[in-house]
């Protein structure tokens, strides 16, 4: 997987505890190795992360080696950005983005 810096790594063991269960909204990348939009979109999270950490969590899962969390969501496209706020998925988006795309993207549900 791409680490995105200052982006914590989430799996199906303790996608309930850090994200179901945040306090803040949680900004998850569904992502793979093998995606190029995944590696483009790398420094936008890792950029976000850094500037908004204390009103928005970000963290990655990959689809390859967590698919019960992958298909419990229906995500079928890498990247694929989903905003939980209270345990509910909120928010959806498909495919990399500018990070002043994505904030204005964010800004409804954060």
């Amino acid at each position: 997987m791409i680490k995105a810096k200052g982006v914590a790594e989430v799996t199906d063991g303790n996608f309930e505890a850090e994200v179901i269960g945040a306090d803040l909204p949680v900004l998850v990348e569904f992502t793979a190795d093998w995606c190029p939009p995944c590696r483009q979109i790398a420094p936008v999270l890792s950029a976000i992360a850094f500037e908004e950490g204390d009103r928005l969590k970000v963290v990655q899962l990959d689809v390859d080696t967590n698919p019960l969390t992958t298909n419990a969501y229906g995500v079928l496209s890498m990247p694929t950005l989903m905003v939980f706020r209270e345990g509910q998925p909120v928010k959806s988006m498909v495919g990399a983005r500018s990070k002043r795309r994505l904030l204005e993207e964010l800004a409804d549900v954060v």
